[in-house]
């Protein structure tokens, strides 16, 4: 299962391939940030218009936290939180253009990362889990399929549920739906698997011990599982020590067939739980306080089908750059892209917001080119290119992703820091052609805590249906 969200970037051109040193003028794109496929450098942009855009709800626009979307043959399906913070799940048939509203019994604060997200099984029963910050698992399933009104508060295994937080749905390749999360918290945690039986309508362990165990001393955050164009799933993840996420370390991979049996880049067995004392999983080792954070690490794949992992780290002298790393010749090799001359110290607890750098993944630019933009506290927001087979910056000309119409990224509301936030959908109609999407705005994160004084009026959740161009 894919999991696609669309974000505002900027646009820069370059006089020279040193293309991140001097900014020049920034115009705004949309960049479509999937992780699992190795799509064709070559291939065609599409651009779309609006062909539909419903007001679903009033939303908080004060912090932000995620929502779900899932089509699922002729029904669709959102989950998020209202204006009071209720968890609330909305349906209808793609024919219509009213949305049937259920209030589930949870309620958010405004902790960012109490996102809320879906996944549907075989036989059309919804599976909802959210508002999850190491509390007790918060799992709901419809008891009739299709039915928002008949979602119940379920337990799964009954295994490490106490502590939960990063809920997931995916499937593997037979079909399966498995649900992963962390057991524990940020610096003590354990990543886990479970696999649902629609015949028993039961779960169980996939796995007979946890996917990542941080041992009491540490948790990992990944990115992924993805499938990739090797029919393997592909995970790259970083460690981390205690709250702090300055104390980040340890770039790492590692892939399996079956999610059950892993072993290295280079096709070398491991045994589970993954740890920190695996070096043969390790990419780069970055130290504690070498300057990468979690969620800054992206998976993609070159024309060759070779993952890439693009990131961020400090150099030798301490200034901020970006990197990228490809396993090549057996072994990986990571490889600088930028020459910046500015340190970024950063540290904290909770959603960071800004913490002075921010990048996307690579994504296809034309034949035999790469592109991944960046936000810097210094240099500004930019993009550079990369040449497929060097990895090195080029000024070349970029093939524009999946295009998406302005009006999209249109604010509303006039209120300093707002911005505009999108989620993708988690399923599909099946028609061809035609997308769907989440729109909505929001101040960036505090840290999770909540905000005093003057707030924004709330949001516009929208559901936007999008129909590509001729």
């Amino acid at each position: 299962m894919r999991h696609v969200g669309v974000a505002t970037c900027a646009r820069q051109r370059r006089k020279n391939t040193e293309m991140t040193r001097r900014p020049t003028a920034v115009l705004r794109c949309a960049v479509a940030a999937t992780v699992a496929c190795a799509a064709s450098a070559a291939a065609a942009p599409r651009q779309y218009r609006v062909a539909e855009c419903i007001d679903l709800d009033k939303v908080p626009s004060w912090f932000p936290v995620g929502f779900s979307l899932l089509t699922h043959e002729n029904r669709q399906y959102v989950a998020y939180y209202d204006a009071k913070h209720h968890m609330t799940v909305a349906s209808r048939t793609l024919d219509e253009t009213t949305f049937r509203h259920v209030k589930l019994p949870t309620k958010v604060g405004w902790d960012s990362h109490n996102y809320v997200t879906m996944a549907v099984d075989a036989d059309g029963y919804v599976h909802l889990s959210g508002n999850m910050h190491c509390v007790p698992l918060i799992y709901f399933r419809m008891t009739r399929p299709g039915d928002v009104g008949t979602f119940k508060r379920l337990a799964m295994t009954g295994r490490e549920e106490r502590r939960c937080t990063y809920p997931r749905y995916m499937k593997n390749l037979e079909g399966d739906l498995l649900f992963m999360y962390r057991s524990g918290g940020s610096g003590n945690g354990k990543r886990l698997y479970n696999r649902y039986d629609p015949k028993t309508k039961t779960w169980s362990p996939l796995l007979k011990v946890p996917l990542f165990d941080g041992q009491g001393k540490r948790n990992a955050y990944p990115h992924g599982p993805a499938l990739g164009p090797d029919k393997r799933f592909h995970v790259v993840w970083v460690w981390r020590d205690t709250p702090d996420c300055a104390t980040n370390h340890h770039l790492s991979y590692a892939r399996s067939k079956d999610l059950i049996r892993w072993e290295t880049a280079a096709g070398k067995p491991v045994t589970l739980p993954l740890t920190l004392a695996q070096a043969e999983l390790c990419v780069d080792p970055i130290p504690s306080g070498g300057g990468i954070i979690n969620g800054c690490e992206r998976l993609g794949f070159d024309s060759a089908g070779r993952p890439m992992i693009s990131y961020h780290k400090s150099d030798a002298k301490g200034h901020m750059q970006i990197y990228v790393a490809r396993f090549e010749t057996g072994k990986w090799v990571s490889r600088v892209v930028t020459a910046w001359s500015k340190r970024i110290a950063f540290s904290g607890r909770g959603a960071m917001g800004f913490i002075g750098i921010r990048i996307s993944g690579l994504r296809p630019a034309g034949a035999g080119r790469w592109c991944l933009t960046y936000r810097h506290r210094d240099y500004g927001s930019g993009r550079i290119v990369l040449d497929d087979k060097t990895l090195q910056p080029v000024d070349r000309p970029v093939v524009a992703a999946d295009g998406l119409p302005k009006d999209v990224f249109r604010r509303e509301i006039a209120f300093k820091g707002v911005s505009v936030r999108t989620a993708g959908d988690l399923g599909g109609s099946g028609r061809a052609g035609v997308r769907y999407l989440l729109k909505w705005e929001t101040l960036p994160p505090n840290q999770d805590r909540p905000r005093r004084g003057k707030l924004p009026p709330p949001a516009t959740l929208k559901v936007i249906k999008l129909v590509a161009e001729p």
